[in-house]
């Protein structure tokens, strides 16, 4: 039996194991009898450097060619962030056996010696130091993070992670990389899926397919134009999302540098100061520099040849219109600028994007006086201009804001932006961010207030969309935003409240325990029942199989009494190791605390990880099969995802059932702003399934005693409106109680500038008298505990009973 509840004896010699880590053992893998990467080098053209240009090289390692043709290389950072998206370099032709393929990357400043004839050329700027490369079946760019999970895709051919990667093939990533010094594999190719193993350091020696080395070659500089040349701006731009000329070199492009960027993707922006007349046709575009840092300046102006390409962050992103492999020429410096577009409620329209039926919109002639994006899309790369923007999304990690240019577009009483519907998109959210080192994007909430101009380029990411590369960036009102303190309930309401602590572990920070206990003890007024989403196991993300929350537990109830609040008791059911999703290593469960001198629970065996509860009619009313309990665990709906928890608990002499939840996350969907329109949402698919189960239970729980008291609660991940909610509250046995609140006031999450609800509270019919708060202490703050906003329902022991 894995039930865990609270006690300084079961901690003794638990909590000393459970904190231990133990490294990951190596695989033992076969050598490789196809391709394999064999050397690896990122330091190309930089300071000390004497190769020019980045390269990856494959060798084939079995008795007959092998085709490259249809696959890819890829290259992700090795420390990869939320943004973090991986590069991809499409391959063609063949590897003889025995034989090398060289894949030529982003050139830099310096060095001076060419590399041999590359079999392709690529554009990525891979850092010297550290860094992961992909050889992959296939071209769409991988999505995983961890080495966890790009072991189990099974479009990666082979893997190399350098430096101090996070994600590489066995013990660890190879050591030793830097700008004169590449990663390569041994002359044999043995390849056992351990990269500190099958790797080592040393001088770069790049080989193509011809059998051909670097043999010291001067690398010829390419000449500037030096006249303008046929085609403009808005001849690459075009009247859709892609451009007519994708893939041809062009010379000679004028115009006046707008922002240049130096780091992360790097590159600058050029406008056309003699636009055309059509407003589908944006007059600026992104120069890709790669790994070279801009050498042009704002106000220079330039004539730029390159070739045209179109930049897709994400599979179901839009794409981003630019020219790569650029030879600049400057003809002028210190230029006036293109007066900027105002973006404003009165020039934004109020559609937010045309629908292709679920299908792409690359290809749709643009409306930009009817669709709020295809607008921003004929605005790419151009400069624009808002003014007195309200803050919609807090500042956050990557140093970045949402607004809005539409003061009342479904505002509420805080200073935010509500999504309401599918339907209802709000047009008028834009993300900010600072090309200005000097001047970073300020620390903001909701509701405060960017006074005066912010100028910029318009961009376009995958996470996010459209968005403002400010070169100007307006002054911070601070409208004094603060957290809210629900009531504290009366001896004859019980409290019950759920709360996403967003990973939490014993190995956090104090600083982390002691925010989110403040939030239990003080915001929340010390409920008498709290359900927990995401606490992990007693050492996080350390994968070595240890299940138990106990230390993680005693960490945060002695950060609550702390903080003034009661000495909580805990139970939970301790998951299969790493079945329940969330972050490998992490083992995320729900958790009830509860405060035994208002609540009692009632303890009955045979709940564990895989065993299902079942609602039990007895003579005295229903009762659970075991409790804590898990709803149906072994049930498909649940694979790969936390497990509902069911407790009995006794409040004034009378039972009170708890499930506390956390569906399925949003992965995988389509973005609001993407490519695909109307998006799809595959990931609702299992969220349904999961309602499902909890509709079923809580159904049997009220045909075994129709008055049950029954509290559905917990992170649902999904909105009041969806189909989610449509399934879990079907046939009356449950109730949302985000709806009894105005409809400006629900939301307990910030995404992307949009209020919405994504944390829920359910209840019974018999459950009558209640009041009901959501309590905004983080979602709308760049300062937060965790992502999701708690909430809190108070039940009267008057009507509560019949």
């Amino acid at each position: 039996m894995q039930i865990y509840r609270s006690g300084s004896v079961l901690l003794t010699g638990a909590v000393a194991a459970a904190l231990a880590v133990t490294a990951l053992p190596a695989a033992q893998a076969a050598p490789s009898a196809t391709a394999v990467i064999s050397e690896v080098y990122g330091g190309g053209g930089n300071s000390g450097a004497t190769l020019t240009r980045d390269f990856v090289e494959l060798a084939n390692a079995g008795s007959a060619p092998f085709e490259v043709g249809g696959l890819s290389v890829q290259y992700l950072p090795g420390s990869p962030s939320a943004g973090s998206r991986w590069q991809v370099s499409e391959l063609s032709g063949s590897i003889a056996p025995g034989g090398r393929y060289l894949v030529a990357q982003a050139k830099g400043n310096g060095g001076t010696v060419a590399l041999p004839t590359a079999d392709a050329t690529g554009t990525i700027a891979m850092a010297a130091g550290s860094g992961t490369v992909a050889l992959v079946s296939g071209t769409a760019p991988l999505t995983c993070k961890s080495a966890a999970d790009c072991a189990a895709d099974t479009r990666i051919v082979d893997l190399v992670g350098y430096g101090s990667a996070v994600v590489r093939e066995g013990s660890g990533p190879v050591p030793g990389a830097s700008a004169t010094a590449s990663v390569a594999r041994a002359a044999s190719l043995a390849d056992t899926d351990d990269n500190a193993a099958d790797l080592t350091a040393g001088t770069p020696t790049p080989v193509n397919t011809k059998g051909e080395t670097s043999g010291g070659g001067q690398e010829p500089e390419e000449p500037g134009p030096t006249e303008p040349g046929d085609v403009r701006i808005h001849d690459i731009q075009g009247t859709t999302r892609l451009s007519p000329l994708d893939g041809t070199m062009v010379d000679g492009v004028p115009g006046v540098v707008t922002g240049v960027r130096s780091s992360g993707s790097r590159g600058f922006w050029i406008q056309d100061t003699a636009p055309d007349n059509d407003p589908r046709t944006s007059e600026g575009l992104f120069v890709y520099t790669g790994s070279t840092a801009p050498s042009v300046a704002v106000g220079d102006s330039v004539l730029v040849s390159g070739k045209v390409g179109e930049y897709r962050p994400g599979s179901s992103t839009q794409s981003i219109t630019q020219l790569t492999a650029p030879r600049t020429t400057v003809l002028s410096s210190g230029n006036a600028l293109p007066d900027p577009v105002v973006l404003n409620a009165r020039s934004v329209p109020g559609r937010y994007v045309p629908s292709a039926d679920g299908g792409t919109i690359d290809a749709l002639t643009l409306d930009p006086s009817r669709y709020a994006l295809d607008l921003y899309e004929a605005l790419e790369g151009s400069r624009v201009e808002i003014a007195d923007t309200r803050v919609t999304g807090a500042t956050t990690a990557y140093d970045e804001i949402w607004v809005t240019v539409k003061p009342w577009e479904n505002r509420n009483r805080r200073g935010g932006t509500v999504y309401a519907s599918y339907e209802d998109q709000n047009t008028g959210r834009l993300k900010v961010m600072s090309l200005d080192p000097a001047r970073p994007v300020p620390t903001a909430n909701v509701g405060d207030v960017l006074k005066g101009r912010t100028t910029g380029v318009l961009d376009y990411a995958s996470y996010g969309g459209y968005n403002v590369q400010a070169t100007e960036m307006g002054t911070l009102v601070d409208k004094k935003l603060r957290r809210e303190v629900t009531r504290k309930q009366r001896w004859n309401e019980l409290a019950v409240a759920t709360y996403n602590v967003e990973n939490l572990d014993a190995l956090d920070d104090q600083d982390k325990f002691d925010t989110l206990a403040e939030g239990v003890a003080v915001n929340l007024s010390s409920p008498d029942i709290v359900s927990l989403e995401e606490i992990q196991d007693d050492n996080g993300p350390v994968n070595d199989g240890t299940t138990g929350s106990e230390a993680t537990l005693k960490r945060f109830t002695d950060a609550i009494v702390a903080q003034g609040g009661p000495r909580y008791e805990w139970r939970y059911i301790a998951p299969e190791n790493n079945k329940d999703g969330g972050q490998p290593g992490g083992n995320i469960r729900n958790v009830f605390l509860f405060n035994p001198k208002r609540v009692s629970f009632t303890d009955r065996p045979g709940g564990d990880a895989t065993t299902a509860v079942r609602a039990v009619d007895t003579w005295w009313g229903v009762k659970l099969s075991a409790s804590p309990g898990r709803i149906n665990p072994t049930s498909p709906a649940w694979n790969n995802s936390r497990k509902p928890l069911v407790g009995e608990f006794v409040f004034r002499g009378r039972p009170v059932f708890v499930i506390g939840n956390h569906f399925a996350s949003k992965g995988g969907d389509q973005p609001l702003h993407g490519r695909y329109q109307e998006p799809t949402r595959p990931s609702e698919t299992d969220r349904i399934q999961q309602a499902a189960e909890v509709n079923a239970f809580a159904a049997d729980l009220l045909k075994a005693d129709r008055s049950a008291k029954v509290i559905t609660l917990g992170d649902i991940n999904d909105f009041e409106f969806s189909p989610t909610m449509k399934t879990l509250t079907k046939g009356g046995v449950l109730k949302p109680l985000i709806t009894t609140l105005p409809a400006s006031e629900r939301y307990s999450y910030v995404y992307d500038g949009n209020s919405q609800t994504l944390d829920h509270i359910l209840t019974s019919p018999g459950i009558r008298r209640f009041d009901y708060d959501v309590v905004h202490i983080n979602a709308e703050f760049a300062d937060q505990a965790s992502d999701h906003d708690p909430q809190v329902v108070r039940i009267k022991v008057g009507g509560f009973w019949h």
